[in-house]
């Protein structure tokens, strides 16, 4: 049989186990494993000799081209390509108006959310590797719920709430989208922090005069973070909604999430790798750099997460991928620094240094956090698996190649890095999306425009695969 693309001599990693096979590619499909050395009619050779071949990455929450974050679809997902990440997932925004000099919304009125789906499949026209989209509710509209039907028909089937900040909803309007959602088996996709202890710590460390960013976890502890999440999980729970946990921070709101999990069918959970990597220390080292929401928590909370993700509480990492310029981050106080932090060019180094180098994870379980689980959660039916007939969305990666993390090498259009200078065992060598190669040797070489929208269908949760 002949192949338009073979990538051969590596050790291939599946949700349960690892074999050494090659793969055939045809169509930009997975049209065959072969036995080592069995392939040797192809167009194109790709040589993973010493080297483990990947499914491609799922990161279900990035923040791209549109309010909060300056990167472009064509800068983000170069960054994502070069990191391995074939698909992700960006946000659709239901528009708000501006409310005063200090809000964050970029519109000067009001506007629906399906307007906010086609406006990010349009912008999606630039992007490198293919790309879903959550849909953001913002504001207590009743007609958002006459719109849903049209939303999901655009292929949208997972929607942010808010629990903080201005665009947050009250639990009484979160509870009438829940039960929405579970009628149209849609995915209700959560921020938890009540915005009201938030104010109230901010109003006392201004008071108190702590202005260096040491201060800035004071302001959101994890209590803020944990007890959102339980009446947001009662809630969700009680209307049998399918739940996801965004960026679960530390391992006493993985805690909460455990209490309301049974098998997964209904109750799920992601974090990211800054919680994996950095612990709250980080203020002093870096200042403003990693100021994010949720915070960075203390190494105790780092320890009970990274047992959350290995007791398959937590079942994804994504990055919460954010764009900003140093200038934007570095101010006087640190409340008015801009909240996030740019990752998606590092999210699988730094998780394979963290739990795999450090913590001795198997690569079966990182591809699940990273490639499966998400895929599955998500609806990309033909995403982070090699399984013969699915898309050919592979990454080659050196487990024993050691590289030092710059802001030098970005590919998003942040000009810094909350890893600058973290030296991490493990690298991205190629990079295929839909068996057309991306990124290889630390360059993008396709051009913006080869990705897709994933149409998303409604998705009736089972339990995730474990062990291996």
């Amino acid at each position: 049989m002949t192949f338009d693309t073979a990538v051969v001599g590596g050790t291939i990693v599946m949700p349960n186990r690892t074999a050494n096979a090659d793969i055939g590619i045809t169509n930009g499909q997975i049209a065959a494993l072969a036995n080592p050395g069995s392939i040797d009619d192809a167009s194109k050779i790709i040589d993973a000799s010493d080297n483990y071949v990947f499914p491609g990455l799922v990161d279900p929450h990035t923040h791209i081209d549109g309010y909060y974050s300056i990167d472009s679809y064509a800068t983000a997902t170069a960054a994502a390509a070069l990191g391995g990440v074939t698909s992700l997932i960006n946000f659709a925004w239901q528009a708000w108006e501006q409310d005063g000099p200090d809000s964050m919304s970029i519109w000067d009125k009001d506007g629906t959310l399906l307007e906010g789906v086609r406006r990010q499949k349009r912008k999606g026209s630039e992007s490198l590797i293919d790309f879903g989209l959550h849909g953001g509710l913002t504001r207590e509209d009743p007609s958002v719920f006459d719109e849903l039907d049209d939303v999901v028909e655009e292929g949208v089937n997972s929607f942010k709430l808010f629990t903080a900040y201005e665009q947050r909803l009250s639990n009484g309007f979160i509870d009438r989208v829940f039960k929405r959602l579970s009628d149209l088996d849609g995915i209700a996709v959560v921020h938890t922090e009540d915005q009201s202890v938030i104010d109230a710590r901010i109003a006392e460390l201004k008071t108190a005069g702590k202005t260096d960013p040491e201060s800035y976890p004071e302001s959101r502890p994890p209590i803020v973070e944990a007890m959102t999440a339980d009446s947001i999980l009662r809630l969700a729970t009680n209307r049998d909604v399918q739940y996801y946990g965004f960026h679960t921070s530390g391992g006493s709101v993985g805690d909460v999430i455990a209490e309301y999990q049974t098998d997964g069918t209904q109750v799920r959970g992601e974090t990211c790798p800054h919680y994996l990597a950095l612990t709250e220390e980080a203020y002093a080292e870096q200042g403003t750099l990693p100021i994010i929401a949720p915070p960075l928590r203390s190494a105790e909370e780092r320890e009970g997460l990274i047992k959350h993700l290995e007791d398959g509480t937590l079942s994804a990492i994504s990055t919460d991928h954010v764009a900003f310029k140093r200038s934007k981050k570095e101010v006087e106080n640190w409340w008015d620094s801009a909240f996030g932090a740019n990752s998606l060019q590092n999210s699988l180094p730094v998780a394979h240094d963290v739990l795999v180098n450090e913590r001795g994870m198997s690569y079966p379980a990182l591809i699940r956090l990273l490639c499966t689980n998400p895929a599955k959660t998500f609806g990309f039916s033909e995403k982070g698996t090699l399984d013969v007939g699915t898309d050919a969305d592979i990454v080659v990666f050196d487990p024993d190649k050691e590289q030092t993390i710059t802001a030098d090498n970005n590919a998003s259009k942040a000009d810094y890095s909350i890893y600058e200078g973290r030296t991490v065992t493990g690298s991205v060598e190629t990079v295929l999306v839909r068996g057309t190669v991306v990124a290889a040797d630390g360059d993008i070489v396709a051009d913006p425009g080869y990705g897709e929208f994933v149409h998303r269908e409604p998705v009736s949760w089972e339990p995730l695969a474990q062990g291996g």
